[in-house]
């Protein structure tokens, strides 16, 4: 499985604006794409600004899949101007069978 972290840092005026968007998006991702196993979308209780996504896909070929739904893209485009800084990080979910 693919693994996908990422950490935005949401500009001040659009804290209430960003969470709404980023939960339909999550919830548009495990409905129409197939390789979209897990979306969680996390924040940090003490600061509104701070939002932490953890999502599973079947391999690297299903998160291209999902920069390209068109969900995604309209989603990118619309919160790009209230995001101060974003982090995005991949990762192989290691179930331990690899290990000699």
């Amino acid at each position: 499985m693919f693994v996908v972290t990422v950490n935005f840092t949401i500009r001040p005026d659009h804290a209430t604006d960003f969470l709404p968007a980023m939960l339909e998006n999550a919830r548009a991702s495990v409905e129409r794409e197939p390789g979209c196993r897990q979306f969680d979308v996390c924040r940090d209780p003490e600061d509104p600004h701070e939002i932490f996504l953890y999502e599973i896909y079947d391999d690297a070929e299903a998160f291209q899949a999902h920069l390209a739904a068109e969900h995604f893209k309209t989603f990118d485009a619309r919160v790009a101007p209230w995001v101060a800084s974003k982090t995005v990080k991949t990762w192989v979910l290691d179930d331990g069978s690899s290990r000699g």
